[in-house]
């Protein structure tokens, strides 16, 4: 499956931040632009890992459908 989504990198002092505009939290810093990107790329990983743990935990016991949800992005 393949979601497209829209990182954004603004040079600072410091370097590069970056964040994805459709998945908050997934927010990040690099000394270089491809620092960032690589470490946005970890971010985006582990927001969605936990956020499925999380979902998880809290529906844990219940009766409830899983499924795969593929879409389209514009």
């Amino acid at each position: 499956m393949q979601v497209q989504l829209t990182a954004v990198f603004k040079e600072v002092a410091e370097g590069y931040i970056g964040f994805v505009e459709e998945l908050p939290g997934a927010n990040t810093q690099g000394a270089t632009l491809e620092e960032a990107r690589a470490n946005l790329a970890e971010a985006i990983q582990l927001v969605l890992e936990a956020n499925r743990a999380l979902a998880q935990e809290s529906l844990e016991g219940q009766d409830v459908i899983r499924e795969s949800v593929t879409i389209t992005a514009a």
